[in-house]
């Protein structure tokens, strides 16, 4: 078995560090912009000019980000636990505990169709890259793959022996990943619906699985604590991160058994009330150069998992007690976004760590949010006492009031 690597317990959260890249798809950096070039001074006899000149513009407005609700979708019945925009833009897709898959209409907010033939609650979705598909997982044990258009289910995966709480497709959607439960990750064949690999990656909930750009590697957390990063082919766990900070508990002990509770069962993990700091969710960034994670510490982290250092540390929400998934926003600014156990969407910049807005109108904790893959829209949906999909859409910087004309020259 690979060695395993642990963060060092003297490094530190280097939230001063630049990323040196924002984590996108890497571009081509543009040339440095020409300086101009400066006036010949004015002669000292030379006198100023006596027409009033026109009063300087207002300092510009902070660059964002500007978001504001533009649709409000209803229609769910139990608690909401993941949205997903598909890859193309067109779609958006909602699953909830009241077993149903919803696909909506993001430009108008339509419910276009249900996908139905889940017999538990669900807990998570994954789009295939070419928008066709939708793999969905769920407390019954299975994860199902969906013609989107059609509605029909193309293949049933079985072989999780419990609730399935995660699940992602690779960049090309020849493969599946998902967690489960009991602590166990498989790869799926996504055109056969064969397993190809099961990895005993967790002694707790896989509450998230996610693949790197180019499906090398797999990235996978748990509440045992554990963020572990794993070769696609061989299974290896090639590393191991973990919080040096005192306060974050990462060996999980719960006050109640949790995972022998049957009446607990049948609920998806954003409905379980933890009580330690654990690590609950995570991906690769865009350009699969750092990892976001995601605890009940109320803290989001970005490392660099190469060197199993932790970035930068984003605070200001809530999270204490449910599963709350955070994502980046790539389309205008460099953002992170995330849910709250406060009823707000919080947006912070991804180099600054600062807060950059938060968005209001929930009325019970925001456990999912997704980012729209081209256009500057995020979003969120809510659970219990709202069972809402909220769409916010960024409207830009507002138009500062014209400036007063200068008066007339005097004769």
């Amino acid at each position: 078995m690979a060695a395993e690597h642990f963060m060092d317990d003297t490094s530190s959260d280097s939230d001063n560090s630049s990323t040196e890249e924002d984590p996108e798809i890497p571009e081509i950096a543009p040339p440095p912009a020409e300086q101009p070039t400066p006036p010949p001074p004015t002669p000292q006899s030379a006198q100023p000019s006596r027409t009033p000149q026109p009063a300087p513009p207002p300092a510009r407005a902070r660059n964002g980000p500007y978001y504001e609700l533009r649709h409000t979708l209803r229609g769910h019945t139990d608690s909401i636990s993941a949205v997903k925009f598909s890859p193309d833009g067109t779609l958006l897709a909602s699953t909830s505990n009241d077993m149903l898959i919803k696909i909506w209409a993001p430009a108008t907010g339509e419910l276009i169709r249900n996908l139905v033939g889940h017999t538990k609650g669900n807990s998570d979705i994954s789009w295939s890259s070419d928008s066709v598909y939708l793999a969905s997982a769920s407390d019954d044990h299975t994860i199902r793959i969906w013609d989107v258009d059609s509605g029909i289910t193309t293949r049933t995966l079985r072989g999780h022996s419990d609730a399935v709480f995660c699940v992602n497709y690779n960049n090309t959607s020849t493969l599946l990943v998902s967690g489960c439960l009991g602590g166990d990750v498989r790869i799926w064949n996504a055109a056969k619906g064969k397993c190809m690999k099961t990895l005993n990656a967790h002694l707790d909930y896989v509450t998230a699985v996610h693949f790197n750009r180019d499906a090398s590697l797999i990235v996978s957390c748990s509440l045992d604590g554990l963020i572990k990063i794993w070769n696609t082919t061989t299974g290896q766990c090639l590393k191991t991160l973990t919080e040096a900070s005192a306060e974050a508990v990462w060996s999980v002990s719960f006050s109640t058994n949790i995972s022998r509770q049957p009446f607990l069962m049948h609920l998806p993990l954003s409905q379980l009330f933890l009580t330690t700091h654990n690590s609950q969710h995570v991906q690769f960034s865009p350009n699969s150069k750092y990892i976001l994670s995601t605890a009940h510490d109320s803290a989001i982290r970005l490392w660099d998992y190469q060197t199993s250092r932790c970035l930068k540390t984003y605070t200001g929400h809530t999270n204490a007690q449910y599963s709350i998934c955070a994502c980046f926003s790539v389309t205008g600014g460099k953002w992170i976004v995330s849910g709250s156990e406060d009823s707000r969407v919080y947006l912070w910049d991804l180099q600054t760590r600062e807060v950059v807005q938060v968005l209001e109108g929930h009325e019970d904790c925001v456990v999912a949010v997704a980012t729209h893959p081209s256009q500057n829209m995020i979003a969120s949906a809510s659970i219990n006492s709202d069972l809402t999909i909220r769409l916010w859409v960024d409207r830009g910087p507002p138009i500062p009031p014209a400036a007063p004309a200068p008066p007339a020259a005097a004769e």
